[in-house]
């Protein structure tokens, strides 16, 4: 298991998201922390719930934004149905292991595994199942499920991160923009809540749950 606190060693990060903007909700500003801090990445980006042709060119064109910068980018997305993931369980998990073999991750970051939306629990488990001594950090993603708990990693993020972190998920997503949660308000919302938590000098932060961490 490589260790957190050498993160200048990571070379591979693999990102796993349920649906087409989970992974910039969940992670968008670290992820542009981390390819400022270390641009050689070789990244894989993967969302699951791609059935809806419009979403999946938001999502296309989202990863394209937010790997700027990065090394060699590999952006999967298949065509798995929004809300019905735990009965396709045998074909996404058939789509893991072709993953397994195709790219070795240092860091992987996927849903938190408490989420209540079930396709989110699923990819979190899937995550667990297939890889099994790798440093794992998993997102969360608000929602009116009420779910939201107590993290144990913070990202502390400038202002200028966050600022372009939102501003990325009106350009990438204007199919969610309908939705009464998807402001600009509930984004920076809980980037400072994070960021109070953690006593972030910039005042805001990201946070992931981590089960298990090995200090060299």
């Amino acid at each position: 298991m490589l260790p957190l606190v050498h993160l200048n060693k990571v070379q591979r990060l693999l990102f796993l998201g349920a649906h087409c903007d989970d992974i910039e909700i969940g992670a968008g500003g670290t992820i542009a922390r981390l390819i400022e801090q270390y641009p050689k990445l070789s990244v894989c980006w993967v969302v699951f719930g791609g059935e809806d042709p419009v979403r999946v060119k938001e999502a296309r064109r989202s990863a394209r934004v937010y790997l700027a910068g990065a090394g060699k980018k590999d952006v999967i997305v298949h065509g798995y149905r929004d809300g019905y993931m735990p009965f396709q369980g045998e074909q996404i998990k058939e789509s893991f292991e072709e993953l397994k073999q195709s790219f070795a991750p240092d860091l992987i970051l996927t849903h938190h595994d408490n989420d209540r939306h079930q396709d989110h629990r699923l990819i979190s488990e899937m995550t667990w199942n297939t890889w099994r001594d790798h440093t794992i950090l998993e997102y969360e993603i608000f929602k009116y499920d009420g779910d939201l708990g107590r993290p144990n990693l913070y990202v502390p993020l400038s202002e200028e991160v966050c600022r372009e972190k939102v501003s990325r998920l009106f350009k990438s997503y204007p199919s969610q923009a309908k939705r009464a949660w998807f402001t600009e308000d509930t984004f920076w919302s809980l980037l400072r809540l994070r960021g109070a938590e953690c006593n972030s000098p910039s005042r805001f932060a990201e946070a992931f749950y981590v089960r298990k961490l090995v200090v060299a």
